[in-house]
């Protein structure tokens, strides 16, 4: 078998050849015609692992035949974007368009590295184009993304991981010397889970293990067989980063310190981003913590700013503090169970008008209409609490909120009890 890999031998060069992403470069849509009228704004690709972004912006620079320089967030430093600033300056000439700078993960530059882009973006010296995973609105600085476009790209559907299939097993020398057997794909896609380079890693798996001759069968018993035996294999480009990070999440919510350091280590080892750690440390903290210990918010969200301004090594310390004390807390996802309740409950009853004793009344004419009339003010009675409506009449005394056995929970539902009385079910 060659030593490319089989992702990088069916990577397109042409939009045409392009599989995905028909929102962006299907005809007439935005990128397409971006790349027809040779006007490119700078832009960053947002989407899952193996859905196109590397592939799509060198197929733009190829179509459009502009100088492409590449740059990854992990391994490149503000000395790495200066020089290649400058070799895109010495490539301009006059009015010819700008050089294309691509920076995968972008979401891993730090501030400084991404202020050392900003005055070349601006001035026109080359087009970023980033690529990232993560959210842009909380990873790339205000400045940077107010002068780029966002694209989103989505996971693969089974059709079009079809088509790739079908294309990979016909048009690759390697694969065009093994008679491939299809007779089920439910596993196959199911396990790619909207990614190309994972179904390319599968395929090249169930090749290399029939040795690269003969007959390769495709069933749902033996692409699961062939992946629970050749786990590292498979992995081998980092896919088994959502297993991980499921591992580590389900450790904390299960109370587990151990389990939980051993899998943030893994993660850590394996080069994760500090900053996506501890993000999930912070929806950990409201969705299975939550007001069981309220601290927990207040401590991840404290992790999260520390990992940000410390960076790594010493970020492995806080992520394991947070990490541990989230794992030994209390346990609670009321908050979660509540505002779930919330909206499908918005969902089921409409747009129900607000009461009008707890409306808003700025004018003379809504306090006419009785817009605010008959509010008491929580604080002129006793205990700070009277009891008055704050739901629409046709929902009121709907128990969204529901305390759990715990102690801090027992103590609130004790409370709401007395407020409250039987209207609500505590």
């Amino acid at each position: 078998m060659s030593s490319i890999p089989l992702a990088e031998r069916m990577r397109p060069h042409t939009l045409d050849d392009y599989v995905g992403q028909s929102h962006l470069v299907g005809e007439g849509s935005v990128l397409r015609d971006m790349v027809k009228s040779g006007n490119l704004n700078s832009f960053i690709l947002w989407g899952p692992p193996g859905v196109g972004k590397t592939t799509l912006a060198k197929i733009v620079a190829n179509e459009l035949k502009r100088p492409f320089h590449i740059l990854s967030a992990i391994n490149s430093g503000v000395k790495d974007v200066r020089e290649v600033i400058e070799k895109a300056k010495s490539q301009k000439f006059f009015n010819s368009p700008s050089p294309i700078l691509f920076i995968d993960e972008i979401h891993r530059f730090s501030k400084s590295q991404q202020d050392s882009l900003l005055g070349a973006v601006e001035q026109g010296v080359i087009t970023l184009i980033g690529a990232t995973t993560e959210n842009p609105s909380f990873e790339v600085i205000s400045p940077l993304l107010s002068r780029c476009h966002v694209y989103i790209l989505k996971p693969l559907s089974n059709e079009e991981l079809s088509l790739l299939l079908n294309r990979a097993i016909s048009t690759d020398v390697e694969l065009k010397k093994i008679k491939f057997k299809i007779a089920e794909t439910e596993a196959l896609y199911h396990f790619a889970g909207g990614d190309a380079r994972k179904l390319y890693n599968i395929i090249e798996l169930l090749a290399s293990v029939a040795g690269g001759k003969g007959e390769v069968e495709i069933s749902n018993e033996k692409v699961t067989k062939v992946l629970q035996e050749n786990i590292a294999l498979y992995d081998k480009n980092g896919e088994q980063h959502y297993d991980i990070i499921s591992a580590f999440i389900k450790s904390v919510r299960g109370s587990d310190p151990n389990a939980a350091v051993y899998w943030l280590a893994r993660m850590l080892e394996g080069g994760e981003d500090p900053k996506f750690i501890a993000r999930r440390l912070v929806i950990l903290a409201s969705e299975d913590i939550g007001i069981a210990n309220p601290n927990a918010l207040l401590l991840a969200t404290s992790c999260f700013q520390a990992v940000h301004l410390i960076g790594m090594p010493e970020s492995r310390i806080i992520l394991s503090e947070a990490s541990i004390y989230l794992a030994t807390s209390a346990k609670s996802n009321s908050a979660y169970e509540a505002i779930d309740k919330a909206q499908a409950l918005v969902r089921t009853s409409g747009n129900l008008p607000v009461p009008l004793h707890i409306r808003n009344a700025p004018t003379k004419l809504m306090k006419e209409i009785g817009y605010g009339a008959d509010y008491k003010y929580a604080h002129s009675f006793k205990g700070n609490f009277v009891d008055q409506e704050f739901l629409p009449s046709g929902i009121s005394g709907t128990t969204l909120y529901e305390p759990q056995d715990n102690p801090k929970e027992r103590e609130i539902a004790m409370r709401l009890r007395n407020l409250w009385k039987d209207k609500y079910n505590y």
